[in-house]
């Protein structure tokens, strides 16, 4: 792959950007491969541009094919168990929780697209949201890749177990916050309200009426 950028010269950083986007909208390869290949080509900062700009891109195109194709087809699209456990995301319009589940590493990213295609969350604030959430992993795999480039191997093992250190924990326990999210979801929601005390009291209060009625009314001596 280096070569064949190389080879392309000038075009490049577009080609390189166009295969970021549709490996989140196709997924024909792991994102974290193109990750470091941006900064393994490019350099640490300018692959993390490219990157980033890439997985923008796909991430929209993504999202706008949700909201275009609907339910039925995103359901098919989608594997029973992760329907099952982030299906609820399609009710939801927390940018917290879009956030988190972008810098969540082990979180499948690129299907959560297209769910969010179908929440209530604005175009706007999903690419605002999931850009930024999607940097930080973005910046470590281009990092990775230019010290790869520049033989620095010290540094990217370094870097790479200082990641881990942090990665780990959150991947082992990733299932159980969105859970968390989901509940406090849940919670939020404002519960239905019960007529029949409210008719009760609406009964109890017409028959004093009708009693002060039949004790004050004309006639009355």
């Amino acid at each position: 792959m280096k070569d064949k950028l190389i080879e392309w010269g000038a075009a490049a950083p577009i080609i390189f950007i166009l295969i970021q986007a549709l490996q989140v909208v196709i997924a024909p390869i792991p994102g974290e491969v193109t990750g470091i290949l941006g900064g393994f080509v490019f350099g640490q900062w300018l692959g993390l541009v490219y990157s980033t700009i890439g997985l923008t891109l796909g991430s929209l195109g993504a999202f706008a094919l949700g909201r275009w194709l609907g339910d039925a087809y995103v359901r098919n699209l989608v594997s029973e168990e992760t329907w099952n456990k982030l299906g609820f995301i399609v009710e939801a319009e927390g940018t917290i929780l879009c956030f988190i589940i972008y810098l969540i590493p082990g979180l499948p990213k690129d299907i959560v697209c297209y769910l969010f295609g179908l929440s209530p969350m604005p175009f706007w604030v999903f690419a605002v949201v999931s850009t930024l959430g999607r940097i930080p992993g973005t910046l470590v795999l281009s990092a990775q890749g230019a010290k790869t480039a520049t033989g620095h191997y010290v540094e990217v093992v370094l870097l790479t177990a200082a990641v881990a250190a942090l990665a780990v924990p959150l991947y082992y326990y990733r299932l159980r916050i969105v859970a968390w999210f989901e509940g406090r979801r849940r919670d939020d929601e404002p519960a239905e309200r019960d007529p029949k005390p409210e008719r009760d009291a609406r009964q109890d209060k017409d028959g004093r009426r009708r009693e002060a009625g039949s004790r004050g009314g004309p006639g009355r001596t």
